[in-house]
């Protein structure tokens, strides 16, 4: 969680195209970022795969209105609505796009190739049939804030306890680095989302790096049994608020439309 997830990207700046705020060449470069390039395979009356800026506009004339993001972990279908073949796909993957307007939902294929430090990343997105139903278990913004926040202070006190929360150079070096990007643009998401979604994002994000390094940091001064076992029921909780949070950021823009807000 240390950046955005793919499916973060393609549904902000998706649905900041769907709402006329960004041109088609802009969400298609930001959407595929960092990686090589970005395709979308199965879409109804193509036979092959095809651009982002092609992909897009095809789903908007099948009916697609906006884009929700669900990052699915073991036991917890984060986001999801079926059917069980697609949340079969989503949870492999760890995230997914579905679409509200149109029953069809996009799972990222990540192919990698290159020497280490000069990896080249293209993504094919897969596009299945979704069940509409309401995502599973996603809070609105307001809960998500309230809960990072106490998730955070709960957690903080329990390793600080145990001793193994990250520290030394290499969780200075991470903590460094994400500063520099949360710095670097301020874009943590696409035009016409609202504040409050941007102000919980950078929240989640934050409280997801500090989950990644404590993660890293071996077992930490945790040297029981008892202590290790204390330090993963510190860490899960706060992990799954940080992703139901994500969630609620990047859906929040399908919400507020849901509710007359545009």
């Amino acid at each position: 969680m240390l950046s955005e997830p793919r499916s973060g990207r393609l549904a902000a700046w998706g649905n900041a195209l769907l709402a006329g705020l960004v041109s088609p060449d802009d969400a298609a470069l930001a959407i595929v970022g960092e990686d090589t390039v970005h395709r979308v395979e199965g879409l109804p009356g193509e036979s092959a795969p095809v651009g982002l800026t092609l992909a897009l506009g095809r789903l908007r004339a099948l009916g697609v209105s906006g884009l929700r993001v669900a990052l699915p972990a073991p036991g917890h279908p984060l986001g999801l609505s079926g059917p069980p073949e697609f949340n079969a796909r989503a949870l492999e993957a760890e995230e997914a796009v579905v679409c509200h307007g149109a029953a069809f939902g996009l799972v990222p294929e990540v192919y990698e190739a290159g020497p280490e430090g000069d990896v080249h990343a293209e993504v094919v997105w897969q596009v299945l049939p979704v069940r509409e139903a309401p995502p599973a278990d996603v809070p609105s913004l307001g809960e998500a804030e309230r809960e990072l926040a106490e998730a955070l202070r709960d957690a903080t006190e329990v390793l600080s306890k145990l001793d193994v929360a990250g520290s030394g150079p290499v969780a200075e070096a991470a903590i460094d680095a994400y500063r520099a990007r949360a710095e670097r643009g301020r874009e943590v998401l696409a035009p016409g989302y609202p504040s409050r979604a941007v102000r919980v994002l950078e929240l989640a994000q934050r409280v997801g790096l500090l989950v990644s390094m404590a993660y890293g940091n071996g077992h930490g001064g945790a040297v029981s049994a008892s202590e290790m076992a204390a330090r993963g029921a510190a860490l899960r909780p706060v992990e799954r608020t940080a992703r139901r949070a994500q969630v609620a950021a990047y859906n929040s823009f399908v919400e507020e439309r849901e509710r007359g807000g545009r």
